[in-house]
């Protein structure tokens, strides 16, 4: 077993930990569907072509209900599988058999019983009898928030990967470069560092531009700053930090705009612990920068990352969420003008500790 399977303690803490918000809204059970809530409670990750199913009783049984194959490791006191495929042929029916398989091995114990679903995605075929049905996905990804060990394990994991892109990129960028060839060869280092195929990339492979995807025939200048907002995922799990690397050598009003970049980060590793507002961080943040001489900071200032690339806590002043330990998180400061050919963006991840963050992303942050 690597340290990267499936940890049947850790998810049976999990389910603890959705047992005890089921008692407090009084729910009998709990049916998930999607991916992400069923590998964080169970630890299998079935691949995107394919359906599973969990259900969570309130006295802490967990039914499975998933494809025959892949055969992977779960903490559940029953599984049941179903052919997701007839002679090598994906079904394009495999949440209904998914679903029918589930009502059959439970027996209709779910009949009449107070449900928690993921209203996002509860489909209208499941069929078990009358009940009372209440939204459990928001207190999912609340109960997300905090990082257990083993997912922290595999955080980290993808955060190497991302590791070993910069130190790549910094060898390879150079003027004519095209960002097609940058990016292909970044994704073989992560998969290089992975040992296997990415759950997931980054989406900011431009040079001289805020990000987006690589553009084909698109080569490097002399001069540019070039944004590199990576994102491989590792068995689901999200890294996503960001380094601005200059083409050639910066000059000095991208020096000077990079320095205010740095005091935001020397004000998140002195100022975040649990209880603080990450609706009042980003205005912090945004009031540094706003001092910066050139360059405009208009986006989000970071978020939470896991099984999704944006989850809470927020950094951002639609929101008002408070930092709480096991958090990990993103803090993306950015400056961006025409005389900066674009701007840059450089993005750390933390772990919220008891007493203050951890700084996951410890590669050099220079242009």
């Amino acid at each position: 077993m690597s340290n990267y399977d499936t940890d049947v303690d850790a998810c049976r803490s999990r389910q603890l930990r959705l047992i005890e918000q089921m008692q407090h809204l009084r729910l009998d059970a709990v049916i998930v569907t999607q991916t992400e809530h069923i590998q964080w409670l169970a630890g299998p990750r079935y691949p995107w072509l394919m359906q599973a199913a969990a259900v969570l009783f309130r006295d802490g049984y967990l039914t499975l209900a998933a494809p025959k194959k892949p055969l992977l490791d779960a903490a559940a006191d029953e599984t049941v599988t179903y052919e997701a495929q007839w002679h090598s042929t994906l079904r394009n029916d495999q949440r209904q058999a998914c679903m029918e398989l589930l009502e059959q091995a439970l027996g209709g114990k779910l009949k009449g019983v107070r449900l928690g679903v993921e209203f996002s995605s509860y489909g209208r075929h499941v069929t078990f009898g009358e009940r009372e049905l209440v939204d459990i996905e928001p207190d999912l990804y609340r109960l997300r928030r905090r990082k257990d060990a083993d997912e922290l394990a595999r955080i980290r994991k993808a955060i190497a990967g991302t590791g070993r892109m910069y130190e790549l990129a910094r060898e390879i960028v150079r003027p004519g470069i095209t960002e097609i060839e940058v990016f292909n060869r970044l994704q073989a280092t992560a998969v290089d560092e992975f040992g296997e195929m990415l759950t997931g990339t980054g989406n900011d492979y431009q040079c001289g531009s805020r990000g987006g995807a690589p553009r084909s025939g698109r080569a490097a200048e002399a001069g540019e700053l070039y944004i590199l907002d990576l994102g491989p995922a590792f068995r689901g799990y999200f890294a996503d930090n960001c380094r601005t690397i200059a083409v050639t050598e910066a000059n000095d009003q991208q020096q000077e705009a990079w320095s205010f970049i740095m005091k935001v980060f020397e004000h998140v590793e002195q100022t975040v612990k649990p209880g603080k507002s990450a609706r009042e961080l980003f205005l912090e943040a945004q009031t540094i920068l706003d001092d910066a001489p050139i360059g405009v900071f208009n986006h989000h200032l970071g978020h939470g990352i896991g099984l999704f690339p944006h989850e809470a806590p927020h950094l951002n002043p639609n929101w008002d969420d408070i930092f709480e330990e096991g958090d990990v998180f993103t803090a993306e400061p950015g400056l961006y003008a025409p005389e900066l050919r674009a701007g840059m963006r450089i993005e750390n991840d933390y772990l919220v500790t008891a007493n203050g963050v951890e700084l996951l992303t410890p590669f050099p942050l220079e242009l």
